[in-house]
């Protein structure tokens, strides 16, 4: 994360919006207090200011670290478990340069340590899925409103992601407003993959299963 260093991009951007990205040491020590969840495939992640993915990099270094020594040997393994985790990591930000930074920095990281695997056999379709679920997980918005920056500001709407039957994936969207006002009210966790009990929210849309190689149809 040494590429990422500088705190301040400009003060200008620190009066106005408040930004001042966490150094990688400060990132790593709050990790850590959750390490078990950091190095589950499945366990999902949202960053609400995420800036350029100073946060959201780190949790998918330490996720892909995991599914390299599960399933380096096996490449369709890796795939689906690579997949499945970049799909588990969300994040929001207020500013459109951030927004797209963050989203080009982790496809570049997960491209180039599927490419150090695989070398000439990587697959284009799985690279395809890959930027368009960062296209619908890191989304530009306002944390605070729970609506997006741009255009109408309509209300932020997530995807969630789930492997049914092997290679097969459903994506539901949901409202984050609805999300955190059903779990606020009903005090128990979205969802939930620890086996504990939880409320059940209802998307505002679903889609078909679809392969995980061709996530990018699922619109």
């Amino acid at each position: 994360m040494q590429e990422n260093e500088r705190q301040v991009k400009s003060k200008q951007r620190v009066a106005d919006y408040g930004e001042v990205n966490t150094s990688a040491r400060e990132v790593n020590a709050m990790l850590d207090l959750v390490k078990q969840e950091t190095e589950r495939i499945e366990s999902r992640f949202l960053e609400p200011a995420c800036g350029d993915g100073n946060f959201l990099i780190e949790v998918l270094r330490r996720k892909l670290e995991v599914v390299k020594k599960r399933y380096e040997k096996n490449q369709i393994e890796y795939e689906r478990y690579s997949i499945l985790a970049l799909s588990s990591i969300y994040g929001i930000d207020i500013l459109e340069d951030n927004t797209i930074s963050c989203r080009n920095r982790l496809f570049s990281f997960f491209m180039s340590e599927y490419e150090n695997i695989y070398k000439s056999a990587t697959k284009e379709e799985y690279l395809k899925s890959a930027e368009f679920i960062l296209s619908k997980n890191i989304v530009w918005g306002d944390a605070l409103t729970l609506h997006s920056v741009c255009g109408k500001r309509e209300p932020i709407i997530f995807c969630e992601w789930s492997p049914v039957n092997g290679s097969m994936m459903k994506r539901r969207d949901f409202s984050f407003h609805e999300l955190l006002f059903q779990s606020e009210n009903n005090a128990m966790p979205l969802f939930s993959d620890a086996g504990e009990d939880v409320f059940i929210p209802e998307p505002v849309q679903e889609y078909p299963l679809i392969h995980f190689m061709r996530l990018y149809d699922a619109e």
